[in-house]
């Protein structure tokens, strides 16, 4: 029989080994909450245009009230440097034209408050086929890396295709139209990665230090131009730093 001394350091270790398993199997540890499906409580942006429908953030144009310009949600509780978000989100056409365009800044700055403007790195989206996944510097460099590219943007600018992480025809393929897909940004120092349905869509290391961003707004954004819908929901957030 095993006596009382061996048995309750041997459970110590039975329980303690338990919980380190647990969080190490846990996915999500770490995640804080950036919505909470109600209300628009920690963002800001042109009220007219955002709203809470369905338990989703959603920004919506119309033909009678259209966006002047791409304007953006501002999230108002911190400016980012390295971290991990995920989200889900839909777009939806608002007419025959089949337009809806959309993407998640970050690193970003504000330029023009007064219509909440926003310029940075982007994650693109779009009810289209050749976006989505795409790192793009709204107001800024353009596409710094196009859908399956591993890119180094080196010290004066130039991008160099490095490499691939997968097909752009068949990540395009994984993306459901009108339905709701799982994205996720990766930022730690100049590494940028950026994935939809579990598929790495790019791969970017940026070293022109003179553009490259270390810290700055995070951002939903709702483009000008034909009536659309853009819906985000599930957002949440985990600090690398």
């Amino acid at each position: 029989m095993k006596t009382k001394s061996t048995i309750i350091p041997a459970l110590a270790v039975f329980l303690i080994t338990g919980v380190v398993s647990a969080l190490a199997a846990d996915p999500e540890a770490g995640f804080e909450s950036m919505f909470n499906g109600h209300d628009l409580s920690g963002w800001d942006g042109v009220h007219e245009l955002w709203s809470v429908k369905d338990g989703a953030i959603t920004g919506q144009t119309t033909e009678e009230h259209p966006a002047k310009e791409n304007t953006f949600l501002v999230w108002t509780n911190g400016m980012p440097g390295d971290f991990e978000m995920r989200f889900q989100f839909k777009l939806v056409p608002g007419d025959a034209a089949g337009f809806a365009n959309s993407g998640v800044q970050y690193r970003s700055k504000i330029v023009k408050p007064e219509y909440w403007v926003v310029a940075g790195y982007q994650a693109d989206m779009e009810a289209g086929k050749t976006y989505s996944g795409i790192l793009y510097e709204e107001k800024g460099r353009g596409i710094l890396a196009n859908r399956g590219e591993k890119v180094v943007i080196d010290a004066q600018g130039k991008k160099n295709v490095v490499g691939s992480v997968g097909d752009a025809a068949q990540i395009e393929a994984s993306i459901k139209k009108g339905d709701w897909n799982d994205y996720v940004i990766i930022v730690k120092g100049n590494h940028l990665i950026h994935e939809i349905n579990g598929q790495v869509t790019v791969d970017v290391t940026d070293e022109q230090e003179s553009k490259a961003a270390k810290t700055g707004v995070l951002a939903l954004q709702l483009h000008a131009g034909h009536p659309m819908m853009a819906q985000f929901k599930d957002m949440r957030i985990k600090m690398l730093n």
